[in-house]
């Protein structure tokens, strides 16, 4: 099993950015898909779940400015972050869950800086 993330980098305030969840070797479409973040110092956080059967859910911190999606036919979920705050800084894991199964990927970065 193997999870990826893709998309980070280094953005301005205001500015936007969208991560990918890349996922293989599970059936894609069974699991629900989380996206973490973890700020330096601080614990890992949810950010955004999409279940699946396509239900959505955010953190109250993020809502209307992220919006999390999935392509089930290419085992892709994504997270398209606008509006983007200093505060948003950290790096952003995805996690796939179902039944006993939970599988993280390595994080990608996201910095906002000017």
């Amino acid at each position: 099993v193997q999870l990826v993330e893709s998309g980070g980098g280094l953005v301005q305030p205001g500015g936007s950015l969208r991560l990918s969840c890349a996922a293989s070797g599970i059936i894609f479409s069974r699991y629900g898909i989380h996206w973490y973040r973890q700020a330096p110092g601080t614990q890992r956080e949810l950010v955004a779940t999409v279940t699946s059967d396509d239900m959505t859910n955010y953190a109250d911190s993020v809502k209307g400015r992220f919006t999390i999606s999935r392509d089930n036919p290419n085992n892709t979920v994504y997270l398209q972050m606008n509006s983007l705050k200093f505060e948003d800084t950290a790096v952003y894991f995805c996690k796939a869950t179902w039944s006993i199964y939970n599988y993280w990927g390595q994080g990608t970065q996201v910095t906002v800086s000017s």
